[in-house]
């Protein structure tokens, strides 16, 4: 009988591919222990996200393929801790951020703002410190889709810095919450892009994995300046299938190319709709749009989305899908979407040197 050795354990884990990435775990760097002491072994993985819904499955196929090669009740462990984007430089109160992320579209009408709260919302469901900044100055969305009551304000400490609002374990800050409803934001883009930038610097944001921030739509001045003020980690980009729609995302992500900030992927939103009278499935806006895109890019394709009216009812309400319905399928969507993108941030971190300079030209 043959005794199973180091090398055995080594191979199945390079035969093991993580479910999001499919890279195995000795490429990705992240086999932490690996002991073998007369037949037994202890295996620990770390993964560089949270993912605390697939932990135990992971662990649990390992285990199965050490088991079929001979090893005596093998110990294996899998854990996430996110990692940090060596690129991330902030001061003051972005200083303990480990990552920044832009949720952007070019164009309105995509249900961004829709994908930038669920996103959020999966990323701390798994496990992760989050925080969301509503950056679309004139038209902030996110104190209507949280739920944030009209008359509750963020808290004004030393008479210059805010503390966040906390839903649903998320902390929260947007220009919607120092304004009324329906007083509409009459500014310049230099006026507008200041004002977002007290709001990012100004807010106790604390310690953070993920602070995703939900852009306003287009390339313009707040996009770029955004861009050149900040180390972001990682951009994800919300189309619908439809070619308007991609023609435009794919602005955004030429836009982000250009001023160095890595596309981690495309969510194709409103992909199908199925009737809820008789369950027929519809790509009522085309198909195929997203998988062209991101092959024509080469970044992934991190989610495709349900057109369905309670995702919409949901933020109206004030409870988004992921809050009021975590076990459904429609939160699952979103839940899987927020392991794609913590994965693909994982792996943009291990190649990630240091931030970009950015210089804009006139071409």
């Amino acid at each position: 009988m043959t005794v199973p050795t180091e090398q055995t354990v080594q191979q199945i884990l390079e035969s093991t591919l993580d479910p999001f990435l499919q890279q195995d775990y000795a490429s990705l760097g992240a086999i932490e222990t690996l002991t073998v002491c007369d037949g037994k072994v202890d295996v620990k993985i770390k993964l560089g996200y949270c993912a605390v819904a697939i932990e135990a499955k992971i662990a649990l196929s390992i285990k199965a393929k050490l088991d079929a090669a001979g090893f005596v009740d093998p110990q294996v462990e899998v854990c996430g801790e996110v990692t940090q984007c060596p690129g991330q430089t902030g001061a003051g109160h972005l200083g303990k951020i480990k990552n920044i992320l832009m949720v952007a579209s070019g164009k309105g009408g995509v249900g961004k703002s829709t994908t930038a709260v669920n996103l959020a919302l999966a990323l701390h469901a798994e496990g992760a410190k989050v925080g969301l900044l509503d950056a679309d100055i004139y038209g902030p969305s996110q104190r209507t889709m949280l739920g944030v009551a009209d008359d509750v304000k963020p808290e004004l400490v030393d008479e210059k810095f805010l503390k966040p609002v906390i839903r649903m374990g998320i902390k929260s800050m947007s220009v919607g919450y120092l304004s009324e409803e329906k007083a509409p934001m009459i500014w310049r883009g230099p006026m507008a892009t200041r004002m977002l930038s007290q709001l990012l610097e100004q807010t106790i944001w604390g310690e953070l994995d993920y602070l995703v921030i939900d852009m306003p739509p287009g390339t313009g001045d707040i996009q770029i300046s955004l861009a050149q003020k900040l180390s972001v980690s990682g951009a994800v980009i919300v189309t619908t299938p439809q070619e308007v729609a991609l023609i435009d995302a794919k602005k955004g992500i030429e836009m982000f190319n250009k001023v160095g900030i890595p596309v981690l992927g495309i969510v194709e939103n409103m992909a199908t709709h199925i009737c809820s009278n008789c369950g027929y499935e519809e790509s009522i806006f085309g198909q195929h749009g997203a998988e062209a895109m991101a092959q024509q890019y080469e970044v992934a394709v991190l989610g495709s989305l349900p057109l369905d009216a309670r995702i919409r009812e949901d933020v109206d309400q004030g409870m988004p899908t992921v809050a009021v319905d975590p076990l459904g399928p429609l939160s699952a969507a979103y839940i899987a979407l927020g392991q794609q993108v913590a994965a693909q941030q994982w792996v943009k971190n291990k190649v990630t040197q240091a931030p970009p300079s950015i210089v804009m030209m006139e071409e």
